[in-house]
């Protein structure tokens, strides 16, 4: 079984704590999230999804990080959750401080995957 990481945030940036709670469900599999132009219609936004659906179904994942754009990334979890497959969205306390310098610096703290309903 796999980990999908479908989003923009490569697994290799990943605290310990955040690779540890994904590989409780395997390898991690990683499918960088596409681009998703202004101008995609809703037919576009379609076929992307059940063509991407399709492929994170053929990588049997037991569990699939979904994070990007919004109209895509409900398409693709709609189609994965209707098929069974359990879909996860990274949850993160945001921490901001002020560096020496008096620059705002932020950080996220991994604190669990939280699935889709």
């Amino acid at each position: 079984m796999t980990f999908v990481n479908f989003t923009n945030h490569p697994a290799a940036t990943w605290s310990d704590v955040q690779l540890a709670a994904a590989e409780k469900y395997g390898e991690i599999v990683e499918l960088p999230f596409p681009v998703v132009h202004s101008t995609s219609s809703e037919k576009d936004i379609t076929a992307l999804a059940d063509e991407l659906a399709d492929k994170i179904m053929a990588m049997d994942p037991a569990a699939v990080m979904c994070q990007g754009e919004f109209t895509l990334a409900y398409a693709v979890i709609r189609r994965l959750r209707s098929n069974g497959i359990k879909v996860v969205a990274a949850c993160s306390e945001r921490m901001v401080e002020m560096n020496e310098e008096g620059k705002k610096v932020v950080t996220f703290h991994f604190e669990q995957f939280r699935e889709y309903e």
